[in-house]
């Protein structure tokens, strides 16, 4: 057969019979790589472990709830919507360091001491290395985790057809490649087949699958955009990396909420999850200090309390800048803008900065006024009371919109101490009859929240 080159995209996978210095796709430059197409017996490969099963009625099809591995770190556990299902294919990516294979050897850990068949795969470290992190998180002397150090697909393929594990975790799947496939590991042939065979194999075998990935410099999972699209539920491990806290948060999960998140620690002997985020996030919070509000934001089905700090100065260039942390830029921008059009205050000239303490990223439309009080706090150097929370989406008129889930946010703030709550009001009549001590004070409008504060 004769050969056919073409040409792929690294970023974003789209194909090419020619090179191109930019993808007329994702729009990067010099991305595209010249590859071989996929020879046949790699898709015989990838035919001989597809499912082979008969269509059926759907009247006739049990509807009794998926049986879950519960790995037994309650955190890990919420995020995937309860446990791992059999079968499941999980991608977890993060960057450098922050964590991925650590949290990953010590779900091994917990489900074989449970009784569990684990076989890990590592293509990045040697089993001595493995063995090293494992001792260090008390994993050593686990009976029925298996460790190798391989990334031929092949091989990986008995391994898993032999030991036939209830959990086989690959780290990562840029370095595995199939020996069939001219173009070397990493590349988007290599990803894109592997992980299609191993997704294969881990539904005909019922066997569940963890594929660790890399990640760009965008901070997107490395690989073609298909990756994502295979597999059942995807992972993203956040946080800085110099800072002990870290986020998990789903992006895409087929078998339960994708609103989820779960918080841990990074120590000495591994992470560590953090039941009450809202204590760490707030335990060094400044008394006195301008520009600090606190706002209780909704992630899935719990509830924390993060505090936002704004500083606003002069600008000692001729371009303003405008920076967030944790939080979105434009976003940021077009409540400035609201500042300045509809409160009058005269913020055009000046360098804000916007910070979430803890390295959490805040998607949540009910910050929108704690950031809008932050910053006018920094402005006007006026301090926000220290006992006082601040939730409501704002629009462009300068309004303060409803928000979600009202009572779960008041009674999070009350157990934590706060004593007043700035809330919309039309989320007055939404309360259902909460009772709290806590003094709620409606509001309509920014200026009301700032005439107020």
């Amino acid at each position: 057969m004769k050969t056919k080159i073409f040409f792929v995209c690294q970023n974003c996978g789209s194909q090419s019979p020619r090179w191109a210095g930019k993808c007329p796709n994702c729009e990067s430059w010099n991305s595209f790589v010249e590859e071989v197409v996929v020879p046949p017996s790699v898709q015989e490969s990838r035919r001989g472990v597809v499912l082979k099963d008969k269509p059926v009625l759907l009247k006739d099809v049990s509807s009794q709830e998926e049986k879950r591995l519960a790995v037994g770190i309650p955190e890990f556990d919420r995020v995937l919507g309860g446990g791992i299902v059999p079968g499941s294919v999980v991608l977890l990516g993060g960057d450098p360091g922050i964590g991925k294979s650590t949290v990953m050897l010590q779900v091994a850990s917990c489900l074989s001491q449970q009784g569990r068949k684990i076989l890990y795969i590592s293509g990045e470290e040697s089993v001595q290395q493995t063995k090293m992190r494992a001792d260090r998180l008390g994993a050593g002397q686990d009976t029925s985790l298996y460790i190798v150090n391989q990334i031929d697909l092949n091989i990986i393929k008995e391994y898993i057809q032999k030991l036939e594990p209830d959990l086989v975790v690959v780290d990562s799947i840029q370095v595995v490649y199939h020996p069939e496939i001219s173009s070397g590991p990493g590349s988007v042939s290599q990803v894109r087949e592997c992980a299609a065979i191993l997704t294969h194999l881990a539904k005909s075998l019922g066997v569940a699958l963890f594929v660790i990935g890399h990640v760009t410099k965008d901070g997107m999972i490395a690989g073609p955009r298909v990756l994502e699209h295979i597999v059942d539920t995807v992972l993203y491990f956040e946080g800085e990396r110099y800072m002990s806290y870290r986020v998990l948060r789903t992006i895409k999960n087929r078998f339960g909420s994708t609103n989820e998140l779960g918080v841990f620690e990074m120590t000495s002997d591994g992470l560590q999850e953090v039941a009450n985020p809202s204590e760490i996030f707030l335990s060094e919070r400044p008394h006195g200090a301008a520009g600090s509000v606190v706002v209780p934001i909704l992630e899935g089905t719990r509830t924390f309390l993060v505090e936002v700090q704004g500083l606003v100065s002069r600008s000692s260039f001729g371009v303003v800048r405008q920076k967030a942390q944790g939080f979105d830029a434009n976003r940021l921008a077009l409540l400035v803008a609201v500042l300045e059009k509809k409160l009058g205050l005269n913020v055009q000239d000046k360098d804000i900065f916007l910070n979430i303490v803890g390295g959490v990223k805040v998607m949540d439309p009910a910050a929108d006024l704690s950031v809008v009080l932050a910053v006018a706090s920094a402005f006007l150097d006026k301090v926000v009371p220290y006992d006082t929370v601040v939730l409501g989406e704002v629009g462009l008129s300068s309004e303060v919109r409803s928000v979600s889930q009202i009572a779960l946010r008041i009674n999070e703030a009350e157990k934590l101490g706060f004593k007043k709550c700035i809330i919309p009001k039309n989320n007055l009549n939404m309360r259902g009859g909460i009772q709290t001590g806590m003094e709620v004070i409606p509001v309509v409008t920014v200026k009301e929240a700032l005439d107020l504060l």
